[in-house]
C-alpha cells in the first residue's frame, strides 16, 4: 500500500506546482496571462513554468518518500523515542486543513475561466490618495501637449498633481474605462493600473461631467471629450460622447 504521507507530500509540492505551471502556460498560449500579470513579465513567468515542469518530471526518478531521507545513515544507533511519522494532533489537523485549502485554490484555477478584477474591487481599493504609479515626469510630458498615448492612469496622475490646471484646459481626450460612482462629476471613468501583477493593482479615476445620465456602475465605456479646469482648480473630463462597449481584451493599464 502506498505511503499516504509521502503521496500527500509529493502532491502538495510537485503536484500543485505542476498544475500552476500548466495554468500559466495555457494562459500565455491563449493570450490571457495579461489578466494576471504585466505583459512585460510574461517571459519570466513562462520560463519559470517550464523550469518547474522539467523539475516535476525529473522528480519521478526519485522513489516515493525520498524527500524525507536525511541523507545519512544512523547505523546501529537506537531509534528515537518519538517516531518521525508521529506528530501533535493539532499540527496534523492544521497541515490537513492547509493542504486541502491549497489544493482547492489551485484546482479552482483549472476549472474557473480567466476573469479580470471587478469594478467593486477597484472601488474598495480607492483610498482617494494621489496615484502612485506616475510621477512628475508624466505631468511635465502632459504640459507639452504630447498626450496622445495617455490612458486613464496618466491623466489621473495629472489631475491629482498638476499645479497649473489651466495648462490642460481644452485638451481633447478619448479614453476607455469602466464606470464608478464619482464625487466631482456625474460619474468617474476608472481603470486598474498594474505594475507587476493583479496584487498591486491600483484604481485610477477621472471625474466625468456633461452627461445627462450616468451609465450603470461597472459598464465599460469609451469617452471622447475635453479636459476642463473649474474655477477652484479641479480638472474633469467634459464628455462629448459616452459609448458603452464590451470589456476590452486587455482590461488593465500598465
Amino acid at each position: 500500500m502506498p505511503d499516504l504521507h509521502s503521496l500527500a507530500t509529493r502532491w502538495l509540492g510537485v503536484g500543485l506546482a505542476s498544475i500552476l505551471s500548466v495554468v500559466t502556460l495555457s494562459l500565455a498560449f491563449t493570450d490571457r496571462l495579461g489578466l494576471y500579470i504585466n505583459p512585460d513579465s510574461t517571459w519570466f513567468a513562462v520560463s519559470m513554468a517550464i523550469f518547474v515542469l522539467v523539475g516535476a518530471i525529473a522528480s519521478f526518478a526519485l522513489p516515493l518518500g525520498a524527500e524525507a531521507d536525511h541523507g545519512h545513515d544512523h547505523g546501529d544507533a537506537p531509534a528515537p523515542a518519538v517516531a518521525h511519522d508521529r506528530g501533535h494532533p493539532g499540527a496534523i489537523a492544521a497541515s490537513a486543513v492547509g493542504g486541502v485549502a491549497a489544493s482547492g485554490i489551485v484546482v479552482l484555477t483549472l476549472v474557473l475561466p480567466p476573469a479580470s478584477l471587478s469594478a467593486e474591487l477597484a472601488m474598495s481599493r480607492d483610498t482617494g490618495a494621489a496615484p502612485l504609479f506616475a510621477g512628475q515626469d508624466t505631468v511635465a510630458l502632459a504640459t507639452t501637449g504630447d498626450t496622445d498615448s495617455f490612458g486613464v492612469g496618466e491623466w489621473a496622475s495629472v489631475f491629482a498633481t498638476a499645479t497649473n490646471p489651466d495648462a490642460f484646459d481644452g485638451d481633447e481626450v478619448e479614453l476607455t474605462g469602466f464606470v464608478t460612482p464619482g464625487d466631482g462629476g456625474e460619474f468617474d471613468l476608472t481603470r486598474l493600473v498594474i505594475t507587476h501583477c493583479v496584487i498591486d493593482a491600483q484604481p485610477a479615476s477621472l471625474p466625468v461631467v456633461g452627461v445627462d445620465a450616468a451609465p450603470e456602475t461597472g459598464q465599460w465605456v469609451t469617452i471622447t471629450g475635453t479636459v476642463r479646469a473649474s474655477s477652484d482648480g479641479r480638472l474633469a473630463v467634459d464628455a462629448a460622447s459616452v459609448t458603452p462597449i464590451d470589456e476590452p481584451e486587455n482590461p488593465y493599464e500598465f
